[in-house]
């Protein structure tokens, strides 16, 4: 169970902003062992490969091993009426030195769609028909265990557009690992994804479980990785006791807000058959949805 800072009754009532939480667990249990978005999907490209863009050059931190590795874990509180959320602000981390984001700009409607991707529960092929249907651009961040079990849906989001990012090998806490271990799982990942797909990753990472620390995000962008969280986010990874789809879809559009980073898990049944009410509810409130590379 993610040790984030967060409240078990709030979370039930999907007003809770966080990310994989019983996902994460299974992802550590049972995972252990182990894009650039075209501007539009046709029949004649879809099967093309996207050239990813260079990854942006990153600072770099001498001594990144030795900041303060305090765990905290990545929140928000939903304001509903399509108002943003403040960031955290209580850990005095400048989240921006570290190129690290919850949000992208108020001053435009935009919503960056993201997804999960522990393990593979039968639903990514069904989101990935939806998202090409409505030509909407997302990331998908995956882990170790699903990049080798599913390397086909891995390639089909990169043939259709869609970044890819890290979610780490293992979904280990990223706090707890050593400089090596977690340079491990995130280059391991890299190049497996290299072998794989033949393309490189896309320097995205969101750190598992949302827990992070100021030395995991500076060692992040020592390897060229942009720390990416979230600014809505609701209980949508326990399989076994999913959310109701009309009461998840007015949270979701109801919580649409300019510059919104929405995390939604693929493991959930109830977000693939809600995502093109949710996709085009959220059209017609005036907002678009673009690419994490389009992300200010």
């Amino acid at each position: 169970m993610k040790r984030m800072i967060l409240l078990a009754a709030a979370a039930i009532s999907v007003g809770m902003l966080f990310g994989c939480n019983d996902e994460g667990t299974k992802d550590t249990q049972e995972l252990s062992a182990q894009v650039t978005v075209s501007e539009e999907i046709t029949a004649e490209t879809e099967t093309e490969t996207t050239t990813q863009a260079p990854p942006e050059v990153l600072p770099t931190y001498e001594n990144a091993d030795n900041f303060d590795n305090t765990l905290y874990g990545w929140y928000f509180m939903a304001n509903g009426n399509h108002e943003r959320p403040g960031m955290p602000n209580e850990h005095n981390i400048d989240f921006k030195k570290y190129y690290t984001y919850g949000m992208g700009s108020e001053d435009e409607k935009v919503i960056y769609l993201t997804f999960d991707e522990g393990y593979e529960n039968g639903y990514t092929e069904q989101i990935l028909n939806t998202l090409k249907e409505k030509n909407v651009p997302a990331a998908f961040f995956v882990t170790g265990y699903f990049l080798d079990q599913r390397p086909d849906l891995v390639k089909r989001m990169v043939d259709e557009g869609h970044i890819v990012g890290s979610h780490s090998v293992n979904h280990y806490s990223s706090p707890e690992l050593s400089k090596e271990e977690f340079d491990s799982e995130i280059l391991d990942l890299e190049n497996s994804f290299k072998e794989k797909i033949g393309a490189d990753m896309p320097h995205y990472f969101r750190p598992p479980r949302g827990e992070y620390s100021e030395r995991t995000l500076a060692l992040a962008n020592n390897l060229g990785y942009k720390n990416i969280f979230w600014s809505y986010a609701h209980r949508d990874w326990l399989v076994d006791d999913q959310p109701d789809p009309t009461e998840s879809t007015n949270n979701i559009v109801n919580s649409a807000h300019n510059g919104e980073i929405l995390l939604l898990h693929a493991v959930s049944k109830t977000n693939s058959d809600i995502l093109g009410d949710v996709i085009d509810k959220i059209r017609n409130e005036g907002y678009e949805f673009k690419s994490l590379d389009e992300l200010k």
